[in-house]
């Protein structure tokens, strides 16, 4: 268990104590001596060089080197752990893991019908999601934890993390109501948006600068009276009658089946775009080759599999069965 010089036990029994606070609530949780423990400590002080606890009190606490590799050893353990899970319940013959990130600025429908390829697979696949914000999603990918994420945006330029962006497609922009929103402002579209209540994305999404933009080209002036991180939270405060809200063109029929929404007009131009971030710039995980050969004529239209950001030509054909 080393690794350049490095005992992964010690580290372990580190990572323990460090969560535990204490060497004794240490020993007693791995049944072993104190002793053991302390011994231990300190050959991973000698082999680093540095003391990475200190005594305070009763307790042990971290030194700054110490945080330091607690940080890379809860990345190492957790991967250690999710190892473990995928060995114990994976029948090797028959079921392959696959680990999403999801960004929440992503509409779930289209999440779901971007997996759908991969469930689809002759082999039986294990999915796994993780709901976060698009920034721990990369991080987490970047150490493994992850198999894919998708997203509404590909990675940022300049990025230090050796990650690869797919553009998967993109649709068009559609503003919804509930009926009676809907019919007071479907009349003179756009210009019916003056004061019109609106929920939006927050600034930080991808799409909600190109969304301002419009409306300032347009020259009008709606109230907006929400702002979200969450998509799905979006939607349901749409559905419950607050304002007038957008989503993808492509779930018109969804949108309405689900949130009881009519179109009112389209944010024409506004695209949004979807894209899966992988770890390598040749997909070989045999799930996420699903989904990107998915894309080519079955959800979306057919896309360059590779981002750098080339053009896309056609919107997304069909819409899906219900939105969430």
């Amino acid at each position: 268990m080393k690794t350049t010089g490095l005992n992964l036990r010690h580290l372990y029994y580190f990572w323990i104590v460090a969560k535990e606070g204490s060497v004794t609530r240490a020993a007693e949780r791995q049944g072993v001596a104190v002793q053991t423990i302390s011994a231990q400590l300190s050959l991973l002080d000698q082999s680093v060089g540095r003391a990475l606890l200190a005594p305070q009190g009763r307790r042990l606490v971290l030194t700054e080197a110490g945080r330091v590799a607690l940080g890379y050893a809860e990345q190492i353990f957790a991967l250690a752990e999710q190892m473990q899970e995928a060995l114990t319940s994976v029948d090797a013959a028959q079921t392959m893991r696959l680990t999403v990130g999801i960004s929440d600025s992503l509409p779930k429908l289209i999440a779901s019908r971007l997996l759908d390829a991969a469930l689809k697979l002759p082999q039986q696949v294990r999915l796994v999601c993780f709901e976060d914000r698009f920034e721990s999603l990369l991080g987490a990918l970047s150490v493994h934890k992850l198999d894919v994420v998708l997203t509404d945006r590909p990675v940022p330029p300049g990025t230090n993390l050796k990650v690869f962006s797919h553009l998967l497609g993109e649709s068009e922009l559609t503003l919804f109501g509930v009926p009676a929103l809907a019919k007071k402002y479907r009349t003179g579209f756009p210009q019916s948006l003056n004061g019109a209540p609106l929920l939006l994305p927050t600034r930080n999404n991808a799409i909600r600068g190109r969304i301002d933009q419009w409306f300032e080209t347009h020259d009008v002036r709606p109230d907006v009276v929400g702002e979200f991180d969450d998509n799905a939270l979006l939607n349901t405060f749409g559905g419950n009658g607050l304002g007038l809200f957008p989503a993808p063109s492509v779930l018109a029929a969804d949108v309405r089946e689900q949130c009881g929404a009519d179109p009112v007009g389209a944010i024409s131009r506004v695209r949004e775009q979807f894209y899966a971030i992988s770890n390598e710039r040749k997909i070989k995980h045999p799930a996420i080759d699903a989904i990107l050969s998915a894309m080519h004529g079955q959800v979306f239209s057919a896309l360059p599999a590779e981002a750098p950001v080339p053009p896309v030509r056609k919107a997304v054909k069909k819409p899906a069965s219900a939105l969430e």
